[in-house]
């Protein structure tokens, strides 16, 4: 219609003009056109690598799920991960009120008795169980593991609570089990299994799966970290003090990748470009729940262990001492510090985690579970006392005060304890490890 108006002005002189509109016309046609075709061209070009990418992801693994997995979850920046350190690293001399001339044995009901005066007060709630030979001999259960201002919960057995580093008895258990079954010794270098990837700092290369379970790696950081940017970051920067005790919450966080490399989850080079750490970090979390689900839990007798609060269990929160009817803390999902915390597990179910794994043969062999509470795998203390060693694993999650607590020992005799508190220990926050170590020894009796 525009080229006819033109040819029926063409003796009022404007003829010119409207041509040059109907250049200008169809050249801002042209170009919507080209523009059209580039963007259809850049969306099938987008589409065709991540069908590409999605051809070779791991199996199981989807490309929606990588693009929902969120490496760092904000909810979890500033958490503390407070470990007791001093008591770690410190000897302990043992200096008893009474010379045993053979070795004592625990005094099981004035232990319990003395263990609730000495918590009581001083927690918001809390569950404990003493098992001998996996049969429960003492139990305490005390006050809120939810309060009146949240869901009026008191603590039961089976209530779950984030248990934090007790997490990474788990990790270690784990590790062994898989290495023995693959022919690989606790002495090989974690840099053959490492994302090809990765840059590796210096001395990275001495690094060994040993090393990362009794913290002697020597990757060294100030935090409580260890989401997967920033184990990448670390291990970028290298491990410099490498053979030297750092308690760092990355040794087992690493450890989830490395059993996805070793289980054949994910090969060591995978590389599928821009989404390539997205991958790596959903495999390592997702191989890493399901190995210990299957080679941990489920032989123990625990269901669905998580790393988030399930509604078809009781679950505790987190308070202050005293808590003064404050909101409780959901500490949330934590699967981005899968390895070195995150699992939520009862007291029940750690005490049958260290039943089967102690002497049931069902996990690893009895044998090889003390060779690892020896040599100090996944836990903090071995400590010699008049009764014989005892060996302890704790856990501390925080936030703003408010705290979840956590500790397991293994005693002599067959025994193992599970204590789970809502709260820190006192306004002095004072040690679960030290409180329940001393309660022991103070309760020690015969042997004269």
């Amino acid at each position: 219609m525009l080229e006819r108006f033109t040819e029926d002005c063409t003796h009022s002189g404007v003829t010119t003009i409207y041509s040059l509109h109907l250049e200008s016309f169809n050249t801002m046609k042209q170009s919507i056109f080209f523009a059209a075709v580039k963007s259809i061209f850049a969306t099938l070009t987008l589409l065709i690598a991540f069908q590409a990418q999605a051809q070779q992801l791991p199996a199981g693994m989807t490309i929606q799920q990588v693009n929902a997995h969120v490496i760092d979850p904000a909810e979890l920046r500033g958490v503390i991960s407070d470990g007791e350190e001093t008591e770690r690293i410190a000897a302990f001399a043992f200096r008893p009120r009474v010379q045993f001339q053979s070795a004592p044995k625990l005094n099981v009901n004035a232990f319990g008795q003395d263990f609730h005066d000495k918590v009581k007060d001083r927690v918001t709630g809390y569950a404990m169980q003493l098992r001998q030979n996996g049969a429960p001999v003492y139990t305490l259960i005390w006050n809120w593991a939810q309060t009146p201002a949240d869901a009026n919960q008191g603590w039961k057995l089976d209530t779950r609570m984030h248990v934090a580093s007790v997490s990474k008895y788990i990790t270690a258990v784990a590790m062994v089990k898989l290495l023995d079954a693959k022919g690989i010794s606790l002495d090989a270098k974690i840099i053959n299994y490492l994302p090809a990837h990765w840059v590796k700092g210096p001395k990275v290369n001495l690094v060994s799966f040993r090393q990362l379970l009794n913290h002697t790696s020597g990757f060294a950081s100030t935090s409580s970290a260890s989401n997967y940017n920033f184990m990448k970051t670390m291990v970028a920067a290298g491990a410099p003090s490498n053979g030297s005790y750092d308690y760092e919450n990355m040794n087992f966080g690493l450890c989830r990748l490395l059993l996805a490399v070793i289980n054949g989850n994910i090969p060591q080079n995978f590389n599928v470009g821009p989404i390539t750490d997205q991958v790596w970090d959903a495999v390592g979390i997702s191989a890493y729940k399901s190995y210990c689900q299957t080679n941990i839990f489920n032989p123990a007798g625990v269901p669905n262990a998580s790393f988030v609060p399930l509604p078809a269990f009781k679950n505790a929160l987190a308070y202050k001492f005293p808590h003064n009817n404050e909101d409780g803390w959901n500490s949330g999902d934590l699967a981005s510090m899968a390895g070195g915390a995150a699992w939520r597990l009862s007291v029940d179910d750690l005490l049958k985690v260290m039943d089967h794994v102690r002497r049931r043969n069902t996990i690893i062999p009895a044998a090889r579970a003390q060779q690892m509470l020896d040599q100090k795998l996944g836990i903090d203390q071995a400590i010699d006392t008049p009764a014989g060693k005892i060996y302890a694993k704790n856990g501390s999650w925080s936030s703003g005060g408010r705290s979840e607590k956590s500790v397991i020992y293994y005693f002599p005799n067959g025994m193992e304890l599970a204590f789970l508190t809502s709260s820190k220990l006192g306004a002095e926050n004072a040690s679960l490890t030290a409180t329940v170590r001393d309660l022991f020894l103070d309760n020690l009796e015969g042997g004269n």
